[in-house]
């Protein structure tokens, strides 16, 4: 069986107890390494984890996957991957490979449910140019920020307005929620207005937006407790329902 195991966001501890189970008793351990970073290293995992890892960079899980995938009619393979391996595009690549050898995917690993390539996490990128003339040579990594998101977003909302457009679902007083590092001893949250996030450094990679809908009045006195100041606090009081 080919198992796909989410690591959480955390530490080595974040994994579930069947995860483990299926880390412990695998034939071979692989962690996906090229869409996510993990908070500690792969050191750390192999301790706690008693096993050791091999690394399935960008050209393992899309040029090798034969490799990756052989033998797993007759043993169990582990796949670990960061948060949720739902959604990440090397799960993806796997499971399709999967299903063209015809295997049964254990745990509902492939739902009907659409994948987005993470344009902004880039792990092991290559220029045009060396991917042309074959040359193995890789760009740092880069994570989008908060920061950056919230910059891009409001590009757009300014875009839309000099356009004309007309009940846009955001504005520059939107209120958004930036977190950073979940699940870590440093992680951040900060709720902030669309606007004020594009100056808010919330530290290292990874980063998420999250913008809220319509929500119940625990949910924004959850989201006080982290307000940017007192005027995002305004916005959010402006969210409850009238009595």
């Amino acid at each position: 069986m080919f198992y796909l195991v989410g690591l959480g966001l955390g530490d080595v501890k974040d994994i579930t107890v069947k995860g483990l189970e299926v880390v412990k008793n695998a034939e071979r351990v692989y962690l996906e390494a090229y869409t996510s970073i993990l908070t500690v290293g792969k050191e750390a995992l192999e301790e706690y984890y008693g096993r050791k890892i091999i690394l399935a960079d960008r050209d393992m899980v899309e040029q090798q996957s034969d490799e990756l995938l052989d033998g797993t009619d007759k043993s169990d393979v582990a796949f670990l991957v960061v948060g949720d391996p739902l959604e990440r595009q090397p799960t993806l690549t796997l499971s399709c490979e999967l299903l063209r050898r015809y295997f049964f995917i254990s745990d509902m690993l492939f739902p009907q449910r659409f994948y987005d390539f993470d344009k902004y996490i880039k792990m092991k990128e290559q220029t045009i140019e060396n991917l042309m003339k074959g040359n193995k040579i890789f760009e740092p990594p880069r994570f989008m920020s908060v920061s950056q998101a919230a910059e891009q977003l409001l590009e757009i909302v300014q875009r839309k307005g000099e356009e004309g457009g007309q009940n846009l679902a955001l504005s520059e007083d939107t209120v958004c929620v930036g977190l950073a590092r979940v699940g870590c001893d440093d992680q951040k949250i900060c709720v902030a207005t669309l606007k004020q996030l594009t100056s808010v450094d919330l530290g290292e990679p990874l980063h998420s937006l999250a913008i809220p809908g319509h929500m119940h009045p625990l949910e924004i006195d959850m989201l006080n407790l982290f307000a940017l100041d007192d005027s995002v606090k305004t916005h959010l009081q402006s969210c409850l329902p009238s009595s």
